[in-house]
């Protein structure tokens, strides 16, 4: 058998213990979804500056099939998620030109790509052209 020092026996329980607080609040606090009909808008803040505003109305629970649904943007799935490419029929595409759109919400950046963003009635969305 192998010889563990004192310390490590201490220091792996407290590992597992924090790892497990750490996702109950995870879990605790992640956004949450509703169901039923909402009305979101999507403003689209072009390369130029011009914007496009667009009301939709839908049942979907996150972000990503609004706008796939409406138009409005697309992309591929990448690693973390929907890598959005287009938005109004404007390419942006880092590996390409540098530049990529910003996901914001409320004037914030969002943590979650457009797919795994949870939507609520009234929220309001801009995709923000970019370069990095």
């Amino acid at each position: 058998t192998q010889y563990q020092y004192p310390d490590q026996l201490i220091t792996r329980p407290v590992i597992i213990q924090a790892i497990a607080i750490l996702l109950g609040v995870w879990f605790a606090t992640r956004p949450e979804t509703t169901q039923g009909a909402k009305t979101i808008t999507v403003e689209v803040v072009h390369k130029d500056g011009s914007t496009k505003t667009f009301t939709c109305h839908t049942d979907e629970e996150y972000l990503g099939p609004v706008l796939d649904a409406e138009n409005i943007a697309q992309g591929e799935e990448g690693p973390y998620g929907l890598y959005i490419k287009f938005a109004d029929g404007e390419k942006a595409v880092y590996e390409e030109d540098g530049a990529f759109w910003a996901l914001k919400q409320d004037g914030e950046d969002t943590p979650l790509s457009a797919d795994q963003t949870p939507i609520q009635d009234g929220d309001a969305f801009s995709l923000v052209y970019t370069v990095a």
